[in-house]
């Protein structure tokens, strides 16, 4: 018996869904629960056309807001010093994005992480920030939540 699967799939949505609503939620036109909706549908979505395409093993945890290394440096707690002030005072998505593309709010200047082209792509990651003597830890369930969700749906 042949079983298939895939390693992920593209996450923007077949119209850009998730460039729009990034965009939106970045110029403050909707609000975090708007985005999050968009995001849950999207990958609703994706998780739906997958199996009826036949797929019978869909991957889960392939779906990323901007960056799949930014968040596995979430999901190990590999948060560079400067962004731990916004950790515990701005809700998840602002520390995410302050990470990703920088935060500016009156005094307060600071600069994104950097980024590469890796793997002969073309496309940029995020460069993770390690120090001497890192202690990583799981602070996240983004990859048990990302899993049971795209169980709820079959």
């Amino acid at each position: 018996m042949v079983i298939s699967s895939n390693l992920g799939y593209p996450r923007i949505g077949p119209n850009r869904e998730l460039k729009w609503s990034l965009e939106s939620f970045w110029k403050k036109e909707i609000n975090e629960t708007k985005l999050l909706e968009d995001i849950s549908r999207i990958k609703k979505e994706n998780w739906i056309i997958q199996k009826k395409s036949g797929i019978q093993h869909v991957p889960s945890n392939d779906f990323s807001l901007y960056d799949h290394v930014l968040d596995t440096c979430l999901v190990v707690n590999a948060i560079p010093d400067r962004y731990k002030r916004l950790k515990n005072k701005k809700n998840f998505l602002d520390l995410y994005f302050a990470m990703a593309r920088g935060f500016q709010s009156g005094s307060i200047d600071i600069k994104a992480m950097e980024m590469t082209k890796w793997f002969d792509t073309n496309y940029h990651y995020i460069v993770p920030e390690f120090k001497n003597n890192q202690k990583f830890k799981l602070a996240s369930t983004k990859i048990i939540d990302e899993f049971l969700e795209a169980k709820s749906f079959g």
